[in-house]
């Protein structure tokens, strides 16, 4: 944190010497000029409390204390380095301050009130915390563990602190040396933009690329050899099998999940009570299958062939979220739609978490996109149009602006497929921002309606794709989000204007009390986006329900009345809790007695 708010300038522009320092007791002047409370700027203070007691209202998703306190840190550091910025320009324009002891009077009396502050926010946080919680169908919490909190919070902001007077001690080295061959002025600077150049370029080129590649690379090597107690498949029409293409253990943990998934036959018939079905087709093509996107496209599109993929009804290429993870909601639902007649096939680009690639390399994984759409298009267009399935996009979070980035609009005008479902959108992904922006006015940014949805959808937990009237023309491009999805509603122009998704109405899973605060809220969207915790149905948990309704709308599956559709809404909400692992998910407890 940069703190050069005690600098004081003379008339002449020189720096003046420095007033004595505060008389705060014997034991006080021994302490390092770290934690010495003279070192502090009040104004810094100040405006970091308000910044610290913003960040515990409600945002779109519940919190913990872990992820509460360090948000609290980097607001209370926010808040603090606007401040610190601020007196040090006051000073600079050289207008009036208070006397010495006047400013010591006013810090006593500012750290009380920032004292005062911080708890009354600390001890309300759990009833902001409670407005979101409810909405969610969770149960209260009785305390936001203000200590916990206090303590991280503390301790990020301690950590900003020295990095601030790191970058201010840089700056004044440089300048002194650029003063020995240029005037002073130009030297302070020249120190403020070289140092800025060299901190810049140490985050972004050695802490943000080179630390994801290398953590990339990492996961890739333990991805091979993890061990997941999964035997390769004996059946030669899935992946791994001894005839198949591709090898079990290049598959990666995340495709071996995907592969041992797949139902069979009588797997589905229980779960349609009888219905007549067949195995459906799952290919999936790890990191480790071969050495660039084109060759691991190329062995997908084999595989595919292979199996009688394209033999099936319905054919679906899966973008996978960063880590490689398929949503299991959104392809089991669609397969037992259409009774597994359904082929789908996947490639993995990485290891990264979705919200990391998002945030510091939003272009990881749309070569792989690319390459493996150009595949099988190619191979699906030149099929006679009465005898190849129908075609359809699918993919979640990270996948979903893979997946929209994977095709240009021209290139399939003439032949186009079939349809999209993108879960989760993130902010980023192109057709989604530009379609949000040129919405009916009538119609709210959580929820848009563009162009009566001739081509464009969107529907929620509450409101379906079939909504609207009028001819759905293909490719037919559905988005699924919840009004309170951080990935997807998470704006950079948060840190200076309020977005449009908070206007009234609202979304139905949004709290009353989320408030627009400069700088705080765009720190509250990205925590939620790294580390909220909502429950499947809400944020960017999506549950096998609600991809049953966009799916039903998407593809017109045959048979389908609605008593079938809640039976089938029914099974895979059991099945969901049926495999929930600990903490079981508080939709999946029994009601109380």
């Amino acid at each position: 944190m940069l703190d050069i708010s005690t600098s004081k300038v003379d008339p002449a522009g020189k720096p003046a010497k420095a007033g004595p320092e505060p008389r705060l007791g014997n034991r006080s002047r021994r302490l390092p000029a770290f934690v010495h409370p003279a070192s502090f700027c009040t104004a810094g203070l100040l405006l970091g409390t308000i910044f610290f007691a913003f960040s515990l209202s409600p945002s779109l998703v519940p919190r913990g204390p872990s992820m509460q306190g360090i948000l609290s840190g980097l607001s209370l550091g926010a808040g603090y380095g606007l401040g610190a910025f601020g007196r040090w320009l006051w000073g600079y324009l050289e207008l009036p301050t208070p006397r010495e002891r006047a400013a010591r009077q006013v810090k006593a009396v500012a750290s009380s009130a920032c004292g005062l502050t911080v708890a009354f926010f600390l001890w309300q946080a759990a009833e902001w915390q409670n407005s979101v919680r409810l909405l969610m169908g969770m149960g209260p919490v009785d305390t936001a563990h203000p200590f916990r909190v206090g303590l991280i919070a503390i301790v990020v902001f301690g950590a900003l602190v020295a990095l601030g007077r790191l970058f201010a001690w840089t700056i004044r080295r440089l300048s002194a040396r650029f003063q020995k061959v240029v005037p002073r002025r130009v030297a302070n600077v020249l120190g403020i933009l070289t140092a800025a150049a060299l901190f810049w370029s140490l985050i972004d080129g050695v802490i943000f690329s080179a630390g994801i590649r290398a953590t990339d690379w990492s996961y890739q090597q333990v991805d091979a050899v993890a061990e997941d107690d999964l035997p390769p498949p004996v059946d030669p029409m899935w992946p791994g099998s001894p005839v198949s293409l591709l090898g079990w253990e290049a598959l990666g943990r995340q495709g071996r999940q995907f592969i041992a998934a797949t139902p069979g036959t009588a797997d589905l018939q229980e779960l349609l009570e009888g219905e007549e079905a067949m195995a459906p087709r799952r290919v999936y093509v790890g990191l480790n299958s071969a050495e660039d996107p084109a060759a691991r496209a190329s062995l997908a599109l084999a595989e595919l062939e292979r199996v009688g993929g394209f033999d099936r009804s319905i054919l679906v290429i899966i973008t996978p979220t960063g880590t490689g993870w398929v949503d299991p909601a959104a392809i089991e639902t669609l397969e037992s739609l259409h009774r597994g007649d359904v082929a789908s096939i996947a490639v993995q680009y990485s290891y990264l978490p979705s919200w990391l690639a998002l945030l510091v390399e939003a272009d990881y994984g749309a070569a792989t996109a690319q390459a493996l759409f150009e595949a099988v298009y190619e191979h699906w267009r030149a099929l006679p149009d009465d005898d190849r399935p129908e075609l359809y996009l699918h993919g979640l979070s990270l996948g979903a602006l893979n997946s929209d980035r994977s095709f240009e609009p021209f290139d399939i005008v003439g032949d186009p497929f079939q349809g999209a479902l993108w879960a989760g959108p993130p902010f980023r992904t192109e057709t989604w921002s530009s379609v949000t922006q040129r919405r009916d006015a009538a119609s709210p940014a959580w929820l848009p309606v563009f162009r009566d949805g001739a081509v464009v959808r969107f529907a929620n937990q509450e409101v379906g794709l079939d909504v609207l009237d009028g001819t759905w023309r293909a490719p037919r491009i559905a988005f699924l989000q919840h009004a309170s999805d951080p990935v997807t509603f998470f704006e950079p122009r948060a840190l200076y204007r309020e977005p449009e998704w908070m206007a009234i109405p609202r979304g139905p899973d949004v709290s009353p009390a989320l408030r627009w605060f400069p700088v705080v809220t765009m720190l509250q969207l990205a925590a939620d986006m790294i580390a909220g915790s909502e429950p499947v149905g809400y944020g960017h948990e999506y549950a096998a329900e609600d991809y049953v309704e966009a799916w039903i709308a998407l593809t017109e599956p045959d048979g389908w009345d609605p008593p079938a559709i809640e039976r089938l809404k029914a099974a895979h909400a059991a099945r969901r809790c049926a495999v929930a692992t600990d903490p079981v998910p508080e939709e999946c407890m029994p009601p109380p007695t």
